[in-house]
């Protein structure tokens, strides 16, 4: 019995290195992909592709998409807030910054959502240590920000504060996501990517028009791995981890992505950071850590 219990937790683990992976290496694919496919087209394939992958899953799974006007409204609204805004936002800014320093930035999700939480719905408990973690984590991007403002006021600090602006829509949809309870977790995810998919596809037509590109294999290929892996897969991982590991030992991807998607883009892609932006990761890295690392143990002790 307690063979198989070890067996179940470590694949379950083993599944969550897998989604800090894929998600960690969703900014190399970004990098690859805005290289010949501009932003708009490359989030409008990304979210259609996945949407459809999730759709599929569902149905295989038996799983029904609401059909009320209600439901997908807000469908849409946590697709601006969760894709819309925040996938084109980092994937125009990997035009100008290099995918590691997006990785540091974009970790910061937990921070802001506790921000978030304890000025305007007030319903976070703040503690010591969740205060210790949004210091340090505002300290590491506010590292690799300011100092970056110093050395150049241009391109490359009005990217960073973009994907900064992304990883505020995604605290914002974090919290907004709470008001699908009674859903099966995958049918707001689908929704909202196929939301997403109908603002960006004729946004992506008018404004790029795709039918004059001449993408490079890389690219397609990056957006497809983008699309099928660091999307559709990754959500199918995250809900399967919502309901082993719960929602507090799933969150803790967000502090292992970062360490791994920076490697990925150092490995894959050549990319070096300098000596303050690995000041700025660990700060991040700790940030994110503080914050989650107590609720899980808490969370261990009650169930052991």
């Amino acid at each position: 019995m307690d063979n198989r219990q070890d067996t179940n937790i470590a694949v379950e683990l083993a599944l969550l290195v897998a989604l800090a992976t894929l998600w960690g290496g969703s900014y190399t694919f970004i990098k690859l992909g805005v290289a010949t496919i501009p932003p708009i087209t490359l989030i409008a394939a990304r979210t259609a592709i996945a949407g459809l992958l999730l759709l599929i899953v569902m149905r295989a799974r038996g799983i029904k998409m609401p059909t009320d006007a209600a439901t997908w409204q807000r469908f849409a609204f946590q697709a601006v807030l969760n894709s819309v805004i925040p996938w084109t936002l980092i994937a125009w800014g990997e035009h100008h910054v290099d995918a590691a320093l997006a990785t540091i930035l974009n970790s910061a999700g937990p921070i802001f959502t506790f921000l978030l939480t304890a000025v305007v719905t007030r319903h976070e408990a703040t503690t010591p240590r969740k205060l210790f973690g949004v210091v340090a984590g505002m300290a590491g991007i506010l590292l690799i920000v300011g100092v970056d403002t110093v050395h150049d006021i241009g391109s490359g600090i009005i990217a960073e504060a973009a994907i900064v602006a992304a990883t505020i829509c995604y605290a914002c949809a974090a919290i907004f996501g709470r008001s699908f309870r009674g859903l099966d977790p995958m049918a707001p995810a689908a929704g909202s990517l196929l939301a997403g998919a109908a603002v960006l596809i004729p946004a992506s037509l008018v404004v790029e028009q795709p039918w004059t590109l001449s993408p490079s294999l890389s690219s397609v290929l990056a957006l497809f791995a983008l699309a099928v892996f660091s999307t559709a897969a990754a959500f199918a991982i995250y809900f399967r981890l919502i309901q082993t590991l719960g929602s507090v030992g799933t969150i803790a991807q967000a502090y292992l992505r970062v360490p791994i998607g920076v490697a990925i883009s150092v490995a894959f892609l050549g990319e070096t950071l300098s000596r303050t932006a690995w000041i700025g990761l660990a700060c991040v890295v700790l940030g994110v850590a503080a914050m989650t690392i107590p609720a899980w143990r808490q969370a261990s002790v009650k169930t052991s």
